[in-house]
């Protein structure tokens, strides 16, 4: 008789050296996910639904107008901003129009700038003393038109680059038939284009809908008499002290943005159904009426665009707007006024700095867990579920929770309430999904066969981690850096509420500023904002290049 022996063994089920600790790693992670994302919500909740504030505030009388300024201007901000990020989408995704990467990246300038750039700017054109304040005579445009100005420029590139996404595949099949069927120019566009696109349009408009209704800062500079419920939280908290009223007010804030979070995700699982393989490329239009009606669109927008940006930086130049319009540098000497002086300008610095380092380091090992390990199953799943908690809760929600959990006597942490680490935290917290699901793509794109090869060889976790996840993610941590960076250099909501006068803020010293009438410092210290932000931006473009180069000659395959 002969003995044949099975050995039930499989590459995935042996454990990997390294692999349990990467797992206690995961528990560490998820702990510190539960202590400066979950636990603040929890404390703004608790600030809310305790006591009377909840009723008194929903008894006061001018809360029916603060709500319903906010949705109008909201509702007005999307229908604007709509149609004019899907044309200019269309004109770089369905033309061969000429000078596409330019106006791609001009489409994408306000995302280096703090939102209060948009107000000052505003300020300097139309405003009492502005150089066309004829278009908005007796102070016209502060208020719902000055709101409305400002928040399509601040939403505007989040629009577009969800457009963008949504124009950049479409199938020439559907395109032949109706032109085989005698349908016209105007008629594809609504029987082909909107339907074939309408869930990255609806998308967008709940991202535009969603970051107006919770703007913070263009209402405080223009918003004039036009109270809406962001700057109503900040004068609760600021101006009165009434803590218990901004959390009711700010849980007003999340229920919208928790609905349109609701909302996109159930969209995004419908459009991936409708995804098919048998696709062919759609060729862009290459007729001259339609690149000439393209870079009419472009242009426009893109001037209106670059307009807005440098009347804020040509007022920190100009010694005295609009009369004495000679060239001075006066204005950057912030020492001399009210905001913090330059250290605000260097504290920035060592917040974008230590949000895009830490950040990159937490982003990476949390989606590493969740994508790549095998064990701690409980911790990888809520891992992921808490990284898409972020995206639903606005800054200023946000903020108010960190007052309530980390200013509490009995909290252990308590300590650091009013640090720089605590900014870092909270900034991280704040942008945390976007740069998650980033990380998860990346990881997405690497074959499972690698731990599994590994954990036969007996390759510790972390060296495969270190030698082959790492490298290959090279590109996607770059571009998380720099989403950190420059969302730490201009955010204003999340950390409105935190800084001290030992931190106070570059973004915060333009809202301090223009509030004590020294606007044309405020203008300056936002050109400053946006010429660091875009300086890294380039510094970081330049990395990833040359590292592609050196450490990504694998995905061009081998010469």
């Amino acid at each position: 008789m002969i003995l044949s022996l099975h050995w039930p063994w499989k590459p995935s089920s042996l454990a990997a050296p390294g692999e349990h600790s990467a797992g206690a790693l995961a528990w560490l992670l998820l702990l510190l996910m539960l202590v400066f994302m979950a636990l603040p919500l929890v404390a703004i909740l608790g600030q809310a639904f305790g006591g009377s504030a909840l009723i008194s505030t929903l008894q006061q009388p001018g809360l029916g107008l603060l709500i319903g300024n906010s949705v109008a201007v909201s509702l007005a901000t999307t229908f604007l901003v709509l149609p004019l990020a899907y044309l200019y989408a269309m004109a770089i995704t369905r033309t061969t129009m000429p000078c596409k990467p330019l106006f791609q990246g001009i489409a994408l300038i306000p995302l280096l700038a703090p939102s209060l750039l948009p107000g000052i700017s505003l300020v300097y054109l139309f405003g009492n003393q502005g150089v066309l304040n004829s278009w908005f005579p007796n102070g016209g445009i502060y208020g719902f038109a000055g709101i409305l100005i400002g928040e399509a420029f601040y939403t505007f590139p989040h629009a577009v680059m969800i457009l963008l996404t949504a124009l950049a595949a479409g199938d020439a099949r559907l395109y032949e038939a109706a032109t085989a069927l005698g349908a016209g120019r105007l008629r594809q566009f609504f029987t082909v284009t909107l339907p074939a696109t309408r869930y990255g349009l609806v998308s967008a408009g709940l991202v535009v809908f969603t970051l107006t209704i919770t703007d913070f800062g263009v209402p405080k500079v223009i918003g004039g008499r036009f109270p809406v419920l962001a700057v109503e939280a900040y004068k609760q908290v600021i101006g009165q002290q009434n803590f218990a009223r901004g959390a009711v007010i700010g849980l007003m804030l999340l229920l919208p943005a928790v609905l349109s979070f609701a909302v996109d995700r159930w969209l995004r699982q419908r459009q991936a159904a409708l995804a098919t393989a048998k696709a062919q490329p759609l060729r862009p239009l290459a007729s001259p009426l339609a690149r000439a009606l393209a870079l009419l669109c472009c242009v426009l927008v893109g001037v209106w665009l670059l307009a807005m940006l440098l009347t804020a930086v040509a007022a920190g130049f100009m010694k005295m707007w609009p009369y004495k319009l000679t060239l001075t540098f006066a204005h950057f000497n912030f020492d001399d006024v009210d905001g913090g002086g330059w250290g605000a300008f260097f504290n920035s610095l060592k917040l974008a700095g230590g949000t895009a380092l830490l950040g990159c380091l937490l982003v990476f090992l949390g989606a590493w867990c969740s994508e790549k390990l095998r064990v701690a199953g409980t911790a990888r799943r809520a891992l992921h579920a808490l990284a898409m908690l972020p995206m639903a809760v606005p800054g200023l929600v946000l903020g108010l929770g960190y007052i309530f959990f980390f200013n509490a006597a009995g909290n252990p942490l308590h300590g650091m309430y009013g640090s720089m680490a605590l900014l870092v935290c909270c900034s991280i917290a704040h942008f945390y999904t976007t740069a998650h699901l980033t990380a998860t793509t990346a990881l997405k794109q690497l074959d499972a066969d690698f731990e599994a090869v590994a954990a036969s060889l007996k390759v510790s976790v972390w060296l495969t981690l270190w030698r082959v996840s790492l490298p290959s993610c090279l590109p996607a941590l770059l571009q998380i850096a720099r989403y950190f960076f420059v969302s730490a250099m201009t955010t204003v909501s999340a950390v409105i509420f935190l800084y001290t006068p030992d931190t106070m803020l570059a973004s915060v010293a333009v809202l301090n500023m223009d509030d004590a009438g020294d606007t044309a410092a405020a203008a300056a210290m936002a050109t400053l904002i946006v010429a660091c932000s875009a300086l890294v931006c380039l510094l970081l473009a330049l990395a990833s290049n040359g590292l592609m180069r050196r450490s990504q000659r694998w995905r061009n395959g081998a010469r």
